[in-house]
């Protein structure tokens, strides 16, 4: 009876273990109390110092979990299992959350100062009439180059990488939507073609550039092109501001006959629980003064009018990241292209890599 009894206590002690446990494993995965707010968002894209200054203000404290990249955000939420109440998506990352049913759509009874967001950056075609989502970032691809390796007026333009000056000293970030994009816009296609054979045409041209391709890399790009390991680099406007902070030398362009528009934006999960602190951390960070104060942490541009009236000087009028209305108007936002063409995309940009091996 007592061996009864003690292996009934032991079932009971280890259910009660797997109950702990079960919770502070929601806890990591997002769940949190009626006072916590849950942010899902990218590494180190948010002032921590506004996130102390929003819990003063309304009480609520901001829990923040991070993700690497779009698919892996999306395929955490869409496994469910997880209280996220905000998450950051970029661009073509809403409309597969939206047709998979995994967005909630915005209360613009709740939702104040959205008027203060440019308009240039509302009612894209990943989000018409912004219904899911409050832009948060934005940014554009474009070519890095050192004033010490090759003169400004050579590298204007995507064509310009072709020339034979550059062999050996371009680096490349490892993106295929990126790379594919900037050799369609060189032959006159949209970045969103699903046409195979423009597809083709784009590795094709790509493998021309192959003379001056030093290296197709990902984050270590920043570190390189720092170190003066080559005269010019493809990459993201945020990632030119960090390289551009640790050189003087290095300098950003955006192409003028057009290149790719990204946005980072604020969404509602299905998932999300806290709808009074949701409100409040949107309609915070859309005040001007916040936005602003985020930009200046984060160092990419702000689509928020009031904000930008608000940074300094220099910042807000340099070109590098806040080009003209007429650049702007040539670039083309990123759509989702389904599975199947991603993957085409994909398998095109990989045959330019193994090529250049």
């Amino acid at each position: 009876m007592k061996r009864l009894i003690s292996f009934a206590l032991a079932i009971i002690a280890f259910c009660a273990l797997l109950a702990v446990g079960s919770s502070q494993l929601q806890k990591s995965q997002g769940a949190s109390s009626s006072g916590t707010l849950t942010l899902y968002n990218w590494g180190d894209y948010i002032d921590p110092a506004l996130l102390t200054k929003f819990q003063k203000q309304t009480g609520y404290k901001v829990q923040v979990e991070t993700f690497d990249s779009n698919e892996a955000m999306f395929t955490k939420i869409q496994q469910g299992g997880t209280n996220y109440d905000l998450a950051v998506p970029s661009d073509y990352m809403i409309q597969k959350m939206h047709k998979a049913h995994l967005l909630v759509p915005l209360n613009y009874k709740r939702l104040h100062g959205f008027n203060h967001i440019d308009p240039h950056f509302r009612d894209q075609s990943f989000d018409p009439g912004n219904r899911y989502s409050v832009p948060y970032f934005w940014g554009t691809l474009g070519i890095i180059y050192n004033d010490q390796m090759v003169k400004a007026s050579a590298v204007q333009h995507w064509r310009d990488l072709w020339s034979p000056k550059l062999r050996n000293n371009i680096m490349l970030v490892d993106s295929a939507r990126d790379i594919m994009g900037m050799a369609l816009i060189t032959q006159g296609h949209s970045v969103n073609t699903t046409n195979v054979a423009q597809l083709e045409q784009a590795k094709l041209k790509l493998e021309g550039l192959m003379p001056n391709v030093k290296a197709v890399v990902a984050d270590e790009i920043k570190m390189y092109m720092a170190q003066n390991e080559a005269a010019v680099a493809v990459t993201w406007s945020g990632e030119a501001a960090e390289m551009m902070a640790n050189n003087s030398h290095l300098h950003y362009v955006v192409p003028t006959e057009g290149s790719n528009l990204w946005f980072d934006n604020l969404v509602i999960p299905k998932t999300a629980k806290h709808y009074k602190a949701i409100y409040a951390f949107l309609n915070f960070m859309l005040k001007p003064e916040n936005a602003a104060q985020n930009a200046e942490y984060v160092g990419y541009a702000t689509p928020n009018k009031a904000a930008k009236a608000l940074l300094p000087k220099a910042v807000a009028t340099d070109k590098q990241f806040y080009p003209s209305d007429s650049v702007i108007n040539k670039l083309q936002v990123y759509a989702d292209l389904g599975n199947r063409m991603v993957g085409i995309y994909n398998d095109k940009f990989l045959e330019f890599k193994m090529y250049h091996r």
